[in-house]
């Protein structure tokens, strides 16, 4: 009777005990002693195989158990790709937490204005946030332009420059189209309302800003270099800007030649009139400001000043003489 009773209560105890060893288990670090990891989860990456890596990190042990506890709280299906920051003192309810939440390590991206979609294609694969090939191909994929929403070939122009925070894991489609958002927001009512006062499409503003980034890095200079590009577009001339015809080029070498300004690619203002048919570069606020509200001048020409300012000139002996003085020397 006695052996009855004892088998009796080792059955009640038993579940108790497990219970209590899982309880235990899922709220003690696998060690107190803190130890830093970087631990990486792939899209798509079944939850089991996140266990056992984490696991071989020696971040938890018992990575089946980890398994069920997070199937029998559904947790399993919720865990967010990207990279984490562990370390050894944390326990396995606070990792499970982590995944479950997305609380991933973001990474700093900082788009500075003027720079083009192969620069910033280039930058991001830097960074381990995107392969620069699979930017690009996005950046000009027409059916992802259609989804933004956007006119032209191209996404260049409209990759707002900013600083973002982005997981690694995060898909390119995602990443580019938070910089296209920020362009949105930034491109406020107040300013289409003044793109259409003025009779130009979004891209053509675009277009013309990019050309005034590219042409000045002085925010007060940009209004009188918008200025020009809206006097010679007004009369009929051509813009001849040397970054349009830079941007055409496949493979330039840092020195313009006359060559290239008779090189007769789509980008060449020496060569065709009107505006380039797209962007030349991501400007930012204050070029895009700058096309929208110009200077009110006559100024059709300017040189630069070697100073990072330029001489700006009403007509062509002028803008000669301080070709001559700032370019040439004197001579």
């Amino acid at each position: 009777m006695r052996t009855l009773l004892r088998l009796f209560c080792l059955l009640l105890l038993a579940p108790v005990c497990a219970g209590f060893a899982v309880i235990l288990y899922y709220h003690l670090p696998y060690d107190r002693q803190a130890r830093e990891v970087a631990f990486s989860v792939q899209r798509g990456e079944p939850f089991r195989e996140i266990s056992r890596n984490l696991a071989e990190e020696e971040l938890l042990r018992f990575p089946d158990l980890f398994t069920v506890l997070a199937r029998l709280q559904g947790l399993d299906q919720q865990v967010k790709a990207g990279e984490y920051l562990f370390d050894s003192s944390w326990n396995p309810a606070g990792i499970l937490g982590a995944l479950s939440h997305g609380r991933v390590v973001l990474q700093k991206l900082t788009v500075p204005e003027g720079l083009t979609v192969r620069q910033i294609s280039a930058l991001m694969g830097l960074q381990g946030l995107a392969e620069p090939g699979e930017v690009l191909a996005l950046s000009r994929d027409p059916e992802f332009l259609r989804e933004l929403g956007l006119e032209g070939a191209s996404l260049e122009g409209f990759l707002f420059p900013d600083t973002y925070h982005f997981a690694r894991g995060l898909p390119a489609r995602e990443m580019l189209k938070h910089m296209v958002d920020r362009f949105h927001e930034v491109y406020d009512s107040g300013m289409r309302e003044k793109q259409q006062a003025m009779g130009h499409t979004l891209l053509e503003v675009v277009t013309l800003a990019s050309i005034v980034e590219k042409e000045s890095g002085h925010g007060e200079e940009k209004p009188l270099v918008a200025s020009v590009l809206h006097n010679r577009l007004a009369r009929g001339m051509l813009l001849q800007c040397d970054p349009t015809v830079i941007y055409g080029l496949e493979d330039f070498g840092g020195r313009l030649t006359r060559s290239h300004l008779r090189t007769p690619h789509p980008y060449n203002t020496y060569v065709h009139p009107g505006l380039p048919p797209g962007p030349i570069a991501n400007p930012g606020l204050d070029s895009l400001r700058a096309v929208l509200e110009p200077e009110r001048t006559t100024y059709l020409y300017f040189v630069s000043k070697n100073d990072g300012t330029h001489h700006f000139s009403t007509n062509l002996r002028d803008h000669n003489r301080a070709v001559d003085k700032y370019q040439r020397g004197g001579r």
